[in-house]
């Protein structure tokens, strides 16, 4: 017979998986990503976004290349429509890390409502920590790990982002511009390496060899029409090379 242990000494050890969690907060990939947003404050600056609506958009969409495609959208001027299918698809590349993570995360105590909440929080970030970590902690601790992890790293972003907006205007002009590069290079670095197929990273450059043409067909569908085509054409050529690498 399985022996209950007492909720007292659950809550305890609740409590600890918790703090080990936020503790990986201090990860390379958790810090990088806090880098990353400290650009994405000062882009948030340039496109006239007041400081409360960029902390806003990091705690609900939380994944740094749909906020980039919003301000760029914001930016460009694109329609509700149109900006709200672009960030809709970028985020639709999360899905499969969902469905990936949450059956590692579940055990036979997990509530539903739980995971629906955590899975909120799963980015390429998470992703990438949570795979590399879960697998070393306890079934039943590992909603907490991930708990304390992601929610303490979207919070923690949700401050910087605040914190960074209000003292771009006190750093000179050479720190807040190197502070928005380090967004496109996470934008891209993370990209390609979360990428698992040629198709993959080949569509983060047809995509971006895309955007010019699909900008003088149609500026307000841009980024729209550069994802399906330049993922088209990535999807082919990947499927080309790896019939020939099958033949040989």
């Amino acid at each position: 017979m399985e022996t209950r242990l007492p909720e007292e000494t659950l809550d305890v050890s609740n409590r600890v998986w918790i703090l080990r969690g936020m503790r990986q907060v201090l990860s390379p990939p958790a810090l990088i990503l806090v880098t990353a947003h400290l650009g994405f404050a000062g882009l948030a600056r340039d496109a006239g976004v007041q400081w409360l609506e960029a902390s806003i958009m990091v705690g609900v969409i939380w994944a740094l290349p749909a906020n980039l495609i919003l301000l760029g959208a914001i930016t460009a001027g694109s329609s509700l429509a149109a900006t709200a299918l672009a960030v809709g698809l970028s985020s639709l590349r999360l899905m499969p890390m969902v469905i990936a993570l949450l059956p590692e995360m579940r055990s036979a105590r997990s509530r539903t409502t739980t995971l629906m909440a955590l899975s909120h929080f799963i980015a390429v970030t998470a992703w990438v920590v949570a795979m590399e970590k879960l697998s070393t902690i306890p079934r039943e601790r590992r909603t907490s790990y991930f708990g304390g992890f992601a929610v303490t790293l979207c919070a923690i972003n949700v401050l910087a982002v605040a914190f960074a907006f209000n003292l771009m205007g006190q750093l000179p002009a050479i720190a807040t511009g190197a502070l928005a590069f380090f967004t496109p290079v996470y934008f891209l670095t993370s990209l390609f390496g979360s990428a698992r197929d040629v198709s993959g990273r080949l569509a983060l450059f047809t995509g971006m060899l895309a955007v010019p043409p699909a900008n003088w067909l149609a500026p307000e569908f841009d980024i729209l029409i550069a994802g399906i085509a330049g993922g088209a054409v990535a999807f082919v050529a990947g499927r080309w090379l790896d019939g020939r690498r099958s033949q040989q």
